[in-house]
């Protein structure tokens, strides 16, 4: 009797692990801590609670850091997601219309830098 009495509470024991690692997504939370994205886990737990897929926010979140927008903010993504719009979609855009803005600036910028860059050295003799 006191076999299934352990081995009860030892199967308690792991479903009660795997419902915490549900609600609290360490790994999610680790892999943004690592990409530099600052997002807590209490934050993540509020997502689940909410109905908002923290891996939606994540990824996107994550994606916007390494494209340079540094602007975007989780509040946002996760009030368009409740409002029924896609993550996805809007920070690839974001992402294009950031990349579109940096050709464009290291196509003409870039060699009025080195023109002025070359006027310098030109006159630095006088």
């Amino acid at each position: 009797m006191e076999v299934f009495g352990t081995l009860g509470l030892i199967a308690v024991i792991i479903v009660l692990f795997f419902v915490i690692l549900y609600y609290v997504p360490v790994i999610l939370w680790f892999s943004a801590l690592v990409t530099g994205v600052r997002i807590s886990l209490l934050q993540l737990v509020l997502m689940r609670i909410r109905k908002v897929p923290p891996s939606v926010i994540v990824r996107a979140m994550i994606e916007a850091h390494k494209a340079g927008l540094q602007t975007i903010k989780r509040d946002e993504l996760e009030a368009h997601f409740l409002a029924g719009g896609n993550i996805d979609n809007v920070v690839h855009a974001w992402c294009q219309h950031q990349k579109q803005i940096l050709s464009s600036r290291s196509r003409w910028v870039l060699p009025l830098i080195w023109q002025g860059e070359m006027f310098s050295r030109q006159y630095r003799c006088l």
